[in-house]
């Protein structure tokens, strides 16, 4: 028998979860998608760590990045920094993220800060 190769394997799931204080970050890819779930509040206290997971699974080789805020409670200016740092990124290279719209008290945010617009979101 000869070695096995990356063809002759099945895809594997893995999921990655991560608390920080009152956000939980959830990052799983199945297949060529990877999506990085945010549930809670996304503030200074922890929008670094979902920019460096966002960082991270920038540099695979995931067709498709998919950043579901669906589970948000609040964000700041921070988290709405990160975002747009990423969405710039993605642009500047294959604009492969997209963003699940997060809750509408939420998405008032993204309005009154003028992004809701600009950002790469998907119903």
């Amino acid at each position: 028998m000869g070695a096995e190769t990356p063809g002759d394997r099945e895809v594997l799931r893995a999921a990655r979860v991560q608390e920080f204080g009152v956000l939980t970050m959830t990052s799983e890819r199945e297949g060529d998608i990877h999506v990085i779930a945010l549930s809670g509040e996304i503030d200074l206290a922890n929008a670094f760590d979902v920019e460096a997971e966002l960082e991270r699974v920038e540099a695979t080789d995931a067709g498709a990045i998919v950043v579901d805020l669906s589970g948000l409670q609040f964000i700041d200016s921070t988290g709405l920094r990160v975002l747009v740092a990423a969405d710039a990124r993605s642009r500047a290279d294959s604009s492969r993220l997209s963003l699940l719209r997060p809750p509408d008290r939420v998405l008032r945010i993204f309005d009154i800060s003028g992004f809701a617009d600009r950002l790469p979101f998907a119903d």
